[in-house]
């Protein structure tokens, strides 16, 4: 059989959208997470063992002990009986009953991988509470409905007056939404989705340009996605046009201000600034509505704004957010380590910014992005455990941080909860008539699994069997193919052709050249130094594959030294190292030395090693003459508060 095999341009082409109502969408569909199995005891398997056995269980328990449950219960007493209110809560928050919804959704993407009759049970007696405070009309919010006189203070005097300010009535709007979709793809079960359409109608209805309705935009983001979504799984084009109204009318209403991304219409900002969550959430949603409605103003404006973020305000973690005041992005080349925010939530935002993009542009810039931000500063967010959580990730520590199982303003936690299962929907995608009328199919991600793949229309059945991040070898085995051609389109990763990030923010200082190879069936197909430019970063292989087919890459994967550009204050004079996808950090239970007296050279040498962290197991990397031990960055404040660096002075 023969095949080429070359680095090929992504071309644009229309699409084939979720359930082929919409009459737009992403040039790119990603397969979803209910194709994808992640095989169980691997990297990213252990991941979703522990969300399924600790993390879900543990954000469902301080669902009831914090009286997130209550709030809907007491909401339905009030409907139930109006002459009963319920005082609220001090040291609540509006958004509250947002926890209950992301919790659902990650249990319901870990009912793909294990299924399981209780769990889904337990899901359905909380749909029962939440379902009871939903007023006649679909409004449900909880921090009014317990007592409408005196709602919660954030809350303002009726519905949407305080939607700028801090409401959060279309931010629960929007966790509801996806939370509800995740559950019906799950499940099959509409009953969590039609009393989000019923709230959602009601915000189509109320929220608007026109006379009689409140011309609010979301204080915080998440609605328009949401409602992007809500169009695609429904076929209702007016979830599109409210969504598409919700970002349009930034910088046109009351409210006008940075922090919310308020200060501008959107297809005038070209600039990354404000509340890093609210403004990740915002981009995410501004390419959906993209895609969908094929404003390209919209586009232009994202891709101006990436550019932004990778080239003057990204962390080498991959976080986002480099201040707490306003749990915000800085200015250019603002990027302090042992002050650096980069929210959970945000690097959360960040991964939903750059899977968009790649769907628009199919480029493999946007999954390099994504991919350090997933194995660094997201996965820091949330223990090996399951049961400890990081709020803002910071980059050094002076031993001030450590891990909580838990947060009054627990927005972080339940994201994590329904981030780390969700995450088999990001490992492949499928492009229609990609080149020609032959079809492509990208793998993104590298972790065992076994998927099931809609190409064509015809079925097609994949296997990947790697260790990565710890090794880069990967091997996918065509395990049945109805499709008969198509692309195969494997992700070239920045670092293996010495790019650490799609910018000069970040580069290599150490002169290493990796390599990599690709062979078909045991033969060898290419091998490429690591300074070869790809159009798109893709290896794309063209055939028609049998059952049994079998490709192995090995990308070389030694341990770099990263040095940051000058204009960043806090990263002159220091070198940080990583290995494959993983950044690495020196911590204080394994270095005599003291952390702030470590130096790096750019020649620096290290040997692997392997130690349990947590009782998981972990590759270290430790300098040949023994001066230091670094470990991955996710993995660091396990073993009690201490220091902590990922940027070491260079030697001098």
């Amino acid at each position: 059989m023969k095949r080429q095999l070359t680095l090929l341009a992504v071309l644009a082409c229309a699409i084939l959208p979720v359930n082929s109502k919409p009459s737009k969408g992403y040039p790119i569909t990603p397969v979803p997470f209910t194709s994808v199995k992640v095989t169980p005891g691997t990297f990213w398997g252990q991941r979703l063992e522990a969300s399924r056995k600790v993390t879900i269980p543990l954000a469902f328990s301080k669902c009831e002990e914090t009286g997130r449950y209550t709030n809907f219960s007491n909401a339905a007493e009030h409907l139930q009986n109006p002459s009963k209110v319920f005082e609220i809560k001090k040291g609540t928050f509006p958004f509250d009953d947002t926890d209950p919804y992301k919790t659902i959704e990650g249990a319901s993407y870990i009912l793909q991988t294990y299924p399981d009759k209780a769990l889904a049970s337990y899901i359905d007696s909380v749909l029962n509470v939440i379902g009871s405070a939903q007023e006649s009309d679909g409004y449900l919010y909880t921090a009014r409905t317990q007592n409408p006189e005196h709602p919660h203070d954030w809350s303002g005097p009726k519905r949407w007056s305080a939607e700028e300010q801090g409401s959060h009535e279309l931010y629960n709007l929007g966790h509801m939404v996806e939370s509800a979709i995740a559950h019906y793809q799950a499940t099959g079960s509409r009953k969590f989705l039609d009393i989000a359409i019923r709230f959602a109608d009601l915000v189509c209805k109320e929220v608007g340009p026109n006379p009689g309705q409140a011309c609010v935009v979301p204080g915080h983001q998440i609605a328009e996605m949401a409602l992007a979504k809500l169009y695609i799984t429904t076929g209702d084009k007016k979830y599109l046009d409210e969504a598409k109204f919700l970002l349009d009318y930034r910088g046109k209403t009351t409210i006008k201000q940075e922090y919310s991304q308020s200060h501008k219409p959107v297809v005038e900002q070209d600039e990354a600034v404000g509340h890093a969550v609210r403004a990740a959430y915002m981009y995410a949603g501004m390419a959906d509505v993209a895609a969908l409605s094929g404003d390209q103003d919209y586009v232009k404006a994202i891709d101006a704004i990436w550019d932004n973020i990778v080239t003057k305000k990204l962390y080498i973690t991959g976080g986002i957010g480099a201040t707490g005041n306003g749990e915000a992005f800085g200015k250019n080349y603002e990027l302090p380590n042992m002050t650096a925010y980069c929210e959970t939530c945000a690097a959360i935002g960040n991964v939903y910014v750059n899977h968009r993009l790649f769907l628009l542009h199919g480029e493999s810039k946007y999954y390099d992005v994504l991919e350090r931000t997933l194995y660094n500063g997201l996965l820091s967010g949330v223990s090996l455990e399951g049961n400890g959580f990081f709020y803002p990730n910071p980059l050094e520590s002076a031993g001030q941080h450590q891990r909580q199982p838990w947060f009054g303003c627990a927005c972080c936690p339940s994201n994590i909860c329904r981030f780390i299962p969700s995450l088999p929907g990001y490992v492949y995608a499928v492009k229609e008539n990609a080149f020609g009328k032959t079809p492509a199919v990208y793998v993104n991600l590298f972790l065992s699994n076994t998927s099931t793949l809609n190409v064509g229309g015809k079925k097609v059945r994949l296997s990947q069997k790697t260790d990565y991040p710890w090794s880069g070898d990967i091997t996918l085995k065509i395990e049945e193919n109805k499709a008969g051609e198509f692309w195969l389109n494997i992700r070239l990763p920045g670092w293996v052709y010495n790019q650490a990030v799609p910018s000069d923010l970040y580069t290599y200082a150490d002169g290493k050249m990796p390599k990599f190879t690709v062979s078909v069936n045991n033969k060898k197909q290419l091998f490429f130094p690591s300074n070869i430019e790809s159009a798109h970063g893709y290896i794309a292989m063209g055939g028609k594959w049998k059952k049994g087919d079998m490709i192995k890459i090995h990308f070389d994967m030694e341990p770099r030294i990263v040095r940051a550009n000058d204009q960043v204050e806090a990263d002159r004079g220091m070198f940080c190292v990583e290995r494959g996808p993983l950044v690495y950090c020196a911590e204080h239970p394994d270095n005599e030395a003291d952390i702030t007296d470590i130096r790096i050279s750019s020649d620096e040498r290290f040997r692997m090693g392997q130690t349990k962290i947590a009782g998981t197991p972990v590759t270290t990397l430790i300098a040949e003459d023994n001066s230091m031990m670094l470990i991955p960055y996710y993995a660091w404040c396990h073993r009690g508060r201490g220091k902590m660096r990922v940027w070491l002075p260079m030697e001098k």
